[in-house]
């Protein structure tokens, strides 16, 4: 059994402008209602549906203006500069028809070593309103080690097909698919699942899946959190300041709202009731200082993973999916090591 802990100090970081204007556009689309003493009505959890998970609607967080990455985020530019070369001149394009009949978009890109590992592959899911190219250092890393890595784009994500946001449910059943296809090329292929943020939530809930094959070997999450309930509810309280009673009706009202036009209840993604079911080796990491995602979601998933094989990494410190920035050496000294053991390198 392998259950460890690793904790660091580190000063904390700016978060990445992606999250800061989900915060700041989701409070601006909800103000108004909320100072009208509106009270949780359907307007309100429309509004908080239509502006999180509705990439079409034009007041929607996905069509808002981007901003300038905040000061603090160059400090591991390097390593990233580095990494983003080598995506832009090795990926090559890959497709994949979702159950739902959507046309998803990938990125494969070959191992980058000298010595590449037969049947060995990686698959790096990233998060909420983000793309491929943010994970390109995880990719980096894993192909470095001899993996070949697929970088699969999220539904409604960068070149990917879709309006709504499954926040990991509907895209742990794209990413079963993004598995089939692999195995279909090699039956004998050995699969690591990374995710960071909701790409940490769709590798929970595919790695409790009954549908998982064997060919999966191990998962690693990255500031996930445990259930889409419980994220909405904490956003509702901190952004709006209501009170949790008033915080979980706006989210339970949310949820129909979603399920009549996203197909599903809030109350269906959960990594913790995933996690119940989940056997293979997994590692669970989250920043200390994360205000996107809260860091007590760590303990919340370690705990309910039944995997016998689990390790968890706090970085103090680091804000949301930072920790490979925060302290490079201590993150990849750890995950490298929990790579190389489950996999025999």
């Amino acid at each position: 059994m392998t259950r460890s802990d690793d904790v660091i100090n580190e000063d904390g970081h700016d978060v990445i402008a992606a999250h800061t204007r989900v915060v700041r556009g989701m409070a601006a689309a909800l103000a108004a209602i909320a100072a009208t003493g509106a009270g949780v009505t359907a307007a309100a959890a429309n509004v908080m549906f239509t502006f999180a998970l509705d990439t079409k609607a034009k007041r929607s967080m996905f069509n808002m203006p981007h901003e300038e990455t905040p000061k603090g985020i160059e400090f591991d530019m390097s390593e990233q500069l580095e990494a983003a070369r080598w995506f832009e001149e090795a990926k090559q394009s890959v497709t994949l028809r979702s159950h739902d009949g959507l046309k998803l978009h990938g990125w494969l890109l070959d191992p980058d070593c000298s010595d590449p590992q037969p049947h060995l592959y990686a698959i790096c899911c990233h998060g909420y309103a983000g793309e491929p190219a943010e994970m390109a250092k995880w990719a980096h890393r894993y192909a470095q080690l001899g993996f070949t890595v697929l970088l699969p784009a999220q539904r409604a994500h960068e070149l990917s097909e879709g309006r709504y946001v499954g926040m990991g449910l509907l895209e742990s059943d794209d990413l079963l698919g993004w598995v089939s296809l692999i195995t279909a090329a090699d039956p004998d292929a050995r699969i690591l699942l990374h995710g960071n943020s909701m790409g940490a939530a769709t590798v929970m809930m595919a790695a409790g899946d009954a549908r998982l094959p064997r060919n999966v070997v191990a998962a690693i999450s990255d500031c996930g959190y445990s259930s889409v309930v419980s994220q909405f509810t904490d956003n509702a309280e901190a952004m709006f300041r209501l009170p949790h009673s008033l915080a979980v009706l706006l989210v339970k009202v949310a949820s129909h709202v979603s399920e009549r036009k996203a197909g599903y209840r809030f109350e269906d993604a959960s990594c913790v009731k995933a996690l119940r079911h989940a056997t293979i080796p997994m590692m669970f990491i989250h920043g200390g200082a994360d205000t996107f995602v809260n860091p007590k979601y760590l303990d919340i998933n370690y705990n309910a993973c039944a995997s016998i094989d689990r390790e968890k990494l706090l970085i103090p410190g680091a804000d949301h999916t930072m920790s490979a920035s925060t302290d490079p050496d201590r993150y990849w000294r750890r995950v490298n090591s929990f790579v190389k053991r489950v996999f025999g390198l």
